[in-house]
């Protein structure tokens, strides 16, 4: 059986705009200049606590800190509740799970840094959740790139690391997988440019969502990126087995 985990801002849906707006909004309440929309995609993936740490001025209080992070709640709250609240899934990537879901030899879980409450409510409203055998959380472990949140979907499934891959679209998820001993497969799509990805450790990037449906498969098919077998070192990891292309020198984002 192989587990396939997915992480969600970036990978599966797109919520950039609104995580930017709630973070600036927080640091308006504490009287701190907001951080700057680039510096906030970079923290994507992280634990709200984590990303908070990032972003705030070194010199900010722990009390100034829990603010931030209150604040934030409340204002991703009030944003998911305003009738322009927009969060749509990746084009693709619905039919690429439900793809995945009909297959007897794989189950699915997800590895996020978002909160539990903010992903059932996401997985509820695009009526996803049954898809998912394990929902690993910024509640039940620490924040990426610790490997805590793969560890438990492994022993909450059984799986074994050399039948698994991680999938996502930040530096954080490919440390993560390489952390836990499973594949990392980088999507091309999200929020850290596809170089930083291969840096970090992934095996292999998919630039298109359809490709999600046959490309993890492949991946722990490859003998090459066996997690248990000879890792390719990042800077040789530029062939996309998932799209079948070379990457070249110029990588786009």
């Amino acid at each position: 059986m192989h587990l396939i985990l997915f992480d969600c801002d970036g990978t599966l849906v797109d919520s950039q705009h609104n995580i930017i707006t709630a973070m600036r909004r927080a640091f308006a309440d504490a009287g701190l200049p907001a951080p700057a929309d680039a510096a906030v995609r970079g923290i994507i993936g992280l634990s709200l606590h984590a990303a908070v740490q990032a972003l705030a001025p070194e010199d900010t209080e722990p009390a100034v800190l829990q603010r931030l992070e209150q604040a934030y709640k409340e204002h991703f709250f009030r944003l998911r509740h305003e009738p322009d609240f927009h969060e749509p899934l990746f084009p693709g990537v619905r039919e690429a799970l439900q793809a995945l879901h009909a297959r007897d030899d794989v189950l699915l879980g997800i590895v996020t840094g978002k909160s539990r409450r903010g992903l059932e409510v996401l997985l509820e409203r695009e009526r996803l959740k049954e898809h998912f055998i394990t929902l690993q959380t910024a509640d039940d472990a620490p924040s990426k790139p610790h490997p805590g949140m793969v560890l438990q979907a492994l022993e909450e499934t059984g799986a074994e690391p050399q039948r698994t891959v991680v999938i996502g679209d930040t530096r954080y998820d490919m440390q993560m997988a390489r952390a836990a001993n499973t594949a990392a497969l980088g999507v091309g799509w999200g929020y850290h440019p596809p170089r930083e990805l291969l840096q970090a450790g992934a095996h292999a990037l998919v630039h298109e969502q359809e490709a999600l449906a046959h490309a993890p498969l492949q991946l722990l098919q490859c003998a090459g990126m066996h997690p248990a077998g000879q890792r390719a070192a990042a800077g040789d990891a530029t062939e996309t087995h998932a799209t079948g292309r070379r990457e070249e020198e110029g990588m786009k984002s």
